[in-house]
Formats: C-alpha cells, sequence, structure tokens
C-alpha cells in the first residue's frame, strides 16, 4: 500500500467520525424536542405555567351562547 492510499484512508476514517458525531448530535436534539412535544400534550412539568396570565385567559371558552 502506497503512503497517499494510507494516507487516503486515514482521512476517510476522520470524516466518518465526524459524521457520526453529528448523527449523534442530531438525533439527540430530536429526541429532546419530541421529548418536549410529548410533555407539552400531555401536560406535564414542562408545560408552561399559567400563573402570570390574566384571570380569564387560558379557561375553557363557552361557546353554546
Amino acid at each position: 500500500m502506497d503512503m497517499m492510499a494510507m494516507v487516503s484512508s486515514l482521512l476517510a476514517m476522520k470524516a466518518g467520525g465526524v459524521q457520526q458525531q453529528v448523527a449523534a448530535t442530531i438525533l439527540k436534539s430530536n429526541a429532546d424536542a419530541e421529548k418536549f412535544a410529548v410533555q407539552t400534550l400531555l401536560g406535564g412539568p414542562a408545560a408552561p405555567s399559567s400563573a402570570n396570565l390574566a384571570p380569564g385567559v387560558g379557561g375553557n371558552l363557552d361557546i353554546a351562547a
């Protein structure tokens, strides 16, 4: 194996490692976003509080009238 083939294979291995790190970061970000969405829909601890809203804001709306 000549020197250029060894260098190019090492560079390819390095690029593959970087791609794996980027993929792992993106997967973690997507998982965190999904977790936040589920907690928001289910009303978990990550759901925004209505403590600072004016009275009547965020309550049920009676549209029967």
